[in-house]
């Protein structure tokens, strides 16, 4: 499976970014896909992460309720739909699918498949 990860840019505070996240082959609805991020001089935290069906998706307590996790499986696409940007939401996004337990979610170590990440520059 190889994923590629798009929309990211450099956007005010206040701002919306939509990040998408194309998967090849033919096996993307049999993993839960999720996006990850990464700060400069930080480690990869998780954001938010959608079940295979879509039915049911999680996110970090610092995104909830601002970004939103959504995929198209016909399409074999994932998406971040991100508003009410920060600064502190300045990162490297990755993409990621796989087959982690709940309780393993938010663990990066724990999925699979990778992206390329995609820069969100959030300016003050």
């Amino acid at each position: 499976v190889q994923l590629q990860a798009s929309g990211g840019g450099l956007v005010q505070a206040g701002g919306s970014l939509r990040l998408s996240c194309a998967a090849s082959g033919r096996t993307f609805s049999t993993y839960a896909t999720g996006w990850f991020r990464q700060a400069p001089g930080k480690e990869r935290e998780f954001v938010a992460a959608i079940r295979k069906s879509g039915g049911i998706s999680y996110y970090a307590d610092s995104v909830k309720g601002r970004f939103t996790i959504s995929r198209d499986n016909a399409k074999n696409t994932v998406y971040l739909q991100m508003n009410s940007l920060e600064p502190e939401d300045t990162a490297v996004y990755y993409c990621a699918l796989g087959t982690p337990i709940l309780r393993e979610i938010r663990n990066w170590v724990m999925w699979s498949y990778w992206g390329q990440g995609t820069m969100v520059t959030v300016s003050s």
